[in-house]
Order: structure tokens, then sequence, then C-alpha cells
């Protein structure tokens, strides 16, 4: 990614935040796309810190015209993008009906039309040159809706049905621009401090829970490698997906039996604080992490699986094989 030009949305703040650490480090020049003066001040110096070029373009991802003007001043400034990662969203914390039809039509906006205005501006600007590579940060309720979070689960299957629709118009035109989703778990970042939050107790992410790092580094190396579809994160992903392809009936019980109480702690109370219309990290530098770093996971032996399937493959076929010779000598 050395000298790359990279857009990442959402930038200021978690996951966001961890990835453009990782882009700096990797010596990217990084256009730093979010609401939150602090956040996205903080995330320019990260980023020149690691050792990377990062300069500010303040956006609401939900106005396409504010995702254009900053695309094309990060191209004045920065050069030709080579890479755009999506990642910015926000959360309301709440049953369907206690979420208000404003509430609702905004966070829609924000976390699936934000990522379609993003996916068309990079196309718009990728697609003449041939050339180009689309990274959209997924999660598991991509696939796998829970309680509380009705708006979020519909914006991520959206998302995935919105990027396959372009992957397959992008492979039928041969087109040298790639597109590519990493499907994530629960991640401590400041979602759960400043996702609007209607229950009694603060928020939380569903354990087992990883460090944003961990996101951040397999959104990276799909950027790098964005011919496959999409790469799963953590062991709890792959479950969920394949859990929701084998029994899908059986986890709507489940879902219904702890899906509420897993993602609510008792620990402390809810901040109060919502970034759904106005941003949190407009005077406060949040970061990447939240407050659940005791609980978090920092590595995740299923990236690697999933990122080396080949290598893994040709090995249990190799182990197979040494088996079925030994079974043949007895």
């Amino acid at each position: 990614m050395r000298d790359k030009v990279v857009v990442v949305t959402g930038a200021s703040g978690g996951v966001g935040r961890a990835v453009v650490r990782e882009l700096g480090a990797e010596g990217a020049k990084v256009a730093l796309i979010a609401r939150g003066e602090a956040g996205l001040a903080g995330a320019a110096v990260d980023v020149g810190a690691e050792g990377g070029t990062g300069k500010v373009f303040a956006a609401d991802v939900s106005d396409y015209d504010q995702v254009r003007a900053a695309a094309q001043q990060a191209e004045a400034e920065l050069g030709p993008i080579d890479v755009w990662i999506n990642i910015a969203f926000t959360t309301v914390f709440a049953p369907f009906l206690q979420i208000t039809p404003e509430e609702y039509e905004r966070e829609t906006k924000v976390t699936y039309l934000g990522y379609v205005w993003g996916t068309r501006v990079a196309l718009e600007l990728m697609k003449p040159r041939d050339k180009g590579a689309i990274v959209q940060a997924g999660s598991a309720l991509a696939y796998r809706s829970i309680p509380l979070q009705s708006a979020y689960c519909g914006a991520k299957h959206a998302i995935s049905g919105f990027t396959e629709s372009v992957r397959t118009e992008l492979l039928a035109e041969d087109s040298g621009v790639k597109i590519t989703m990493v499907q994530l778990p629960a991640l401590n970042t400041p979602q759960f401090d400043w996702g609007l939050n209607r229950m009694r107790r603060h928020a939380q992410p569903v354990p087992p829970i990883y460090q944003p790092e961990v996101a951040a580094r397999a959104i990276v190396h799909a950027a790098e490698h964005p011919e496959r579809k999409e790469y799963w994160v953590g062991g709890m992903t792959a479950a969920t997906i394949m859990g929701q392809r084998a029994v899908p009936a059986l986890l709507d019980r489940y879902l219904a039996r702890t899906g509420v109480k897993s993602q609510l702690t008792s620990d402390k109370a809810p901040t109060g604080i919502s970034n759904l219309w106005e941003p949190a990290d407009e005077d406060k530098d949040y970061g990447a992490h939240g407050g659940f770093d005791r609980r978090s996971h920092s590595r995740s032996v299923q990236v690697w699986l999933s990122q080396h399937r080949r290598l893994v493959a040709a090995a249990a076929l190799g182990a197979a094989a040494v088996a079925g010779v030994g079974l043949s000598r007895r």
C-alpha cells in the first residue's frame, strides 16, 4: 500500500481509525472522511505518526454531493484514488417500534446509502482508469439479524445485496476495478458509547469481542487482495454465517431468548450520547477503542485461515493423503 491513495469513510473513530493507522504504517496516502473535527484531527496525526500521509476531508456520507466533493478534493491534493474503503455507520439500540421514522431513515441513509454513495463516487473515478479496489466493511449481521438493531441489520443486509449486484456488473464488463466485502465480528469500538441507546442498560458487543485492530488488518489485507468475493473475520462470524445457512429457524428461537440480554451490560450506565444527527467526536477524540479492552481479543486464528484458505486446503489434502497411505499399508 506504500504511496497508494486510499479513501476511508468513518475514519475518525472505531474500525476506521484502526484502519487508517494500519494504512499509515504501510506508507499510504490516506484521505480521511468523517464528520467529527476532533476525531479527524486525531486520525490525521495517527497516520503521520505511523509513517503515512493523512489529509482530512470532512463530509456526511449520507449526502452524495458531499462525498463527491470530498473525493474530488482528495484527488486534487493526493492524486488518483487507488482504494476506497467504506466503514462509516451509525447505530440505534432499541426495539423497532421505539425507533422513530426519522431516526430509522437517518440510520439507513448513513449506514446503507453512505456505502452506496461512496461506491458510486469510487466507480465514477476508477472505471475510466480501469483500475482500483473498493472494500466494504460488513458484519456477521449482514447474514444473521439480531434484536435491538433492526435498522443496522437491515442496512448491512442491503449493503451485501448491493455489493453483489455491483460485483456482477463489474465482472460482466471485465472491469479492472474490484470490489470485496469483509464480514466483521463484535468489536470493541466507541459504537457502544455513542450509538443512540433507548435501553436502560449500557450497550455492549455480543461476546466474543475483538479489538478493532483485528478488523483493520483484515480490511487492509482485503484492499491488497480484492479479488475474493468476501472475507470472514473471527470464529463467531464464520459460525454465525454457517449456522444461518444450516438452521436459521433455530437461530431465531435462540436469539429470541438470548439476543437482548447479550447486548446489554450492568457494568455502567448508558452514556446518553448519540452520533445519529451530530458527530459525537466534534470536540472529543474517542479514538479506535471502546470500553471493553479487558474482554477483547487482539488476535484471531480464523482471520489467518480465511486469508490462506488455499494453503489450508492443500495441507488438509496432504494430511488426508498421508493418512490414506498409512491405512493402505495396514
